[in-house]
């Protein structure tokens, strides 16, 4: 009785479908890329910029690879809109260099909303993407825009809700 068990257990496994259980790995033929517009109004900067950096980066789609481009193109309209919780938009510093000796320059959210309100946005996103060729590869997939007009109706994009992702 004990050897007649085993053997129909044996053919029980070997009847398992081994092919469905194979991993996909995504390649820049296999991906499909599409195209979606996020409207940045009164949307908190950083939850804002983890979101869409998900989406560039493809994490949202079953066939993530780590190592392929397979997000999509992502528009990001009303980003002068956008907001930032407590005293950041006064008390965050952002820095950079010019390059030369004692070039170290120190700007405030306000003032770079001032001279460029999209610049606030890409620089949210662009610090949570990888640090690497891949990453920016991914950056050229993001559009930002002051205003609600973008110029990509062309490519018939679709407008998503961030909570949704």
């Amino acid at each position: 009785m004990g050897n007649r068990n085993k053997s129909s257990i044996n053919l029980k496994i070997n009847k398992v479908d081994t092919l469905s259980y194979k991993t996909i790995s995504a390649n820049s033929a296999t991906v499909t890329k599409n195209w979606v517009v996020i409207d940045a109004t009164d949307q908190v900067l950083g939850r804002l910029a983890s979101r869409v950096a998900l989406v560039l980066r493809g994490k949202n789609k079953a066939c993530f690879t780590p190592h392929v481009d397979c997000g999509d193109n992502v528009i990001i309209v009303n980003a002068a809109k956008v907001r930032l919780t407590g005293n950041k938009m006064t008390d965050k510093v952002y820095v950079h260099h010019t390059g030369y000796p004692g070039g170290q320059r120190y700007t405030t959210p306000e003032e770079l909303m001032a001279k460029k309100p999209t610049a606030v946005v890409q620089n949210a996103v662009k610090g949570m993407l990888p640090k690497n060729r891949l990453g920016a590869q991914l950056f050229r997939n993001l559009y930002v825009y002051e205003g609600a007009e973008h110029p990509h109706e062309a490519q018939q994009p679709k407008q998503i809700n961030l909570n949704e992702i």
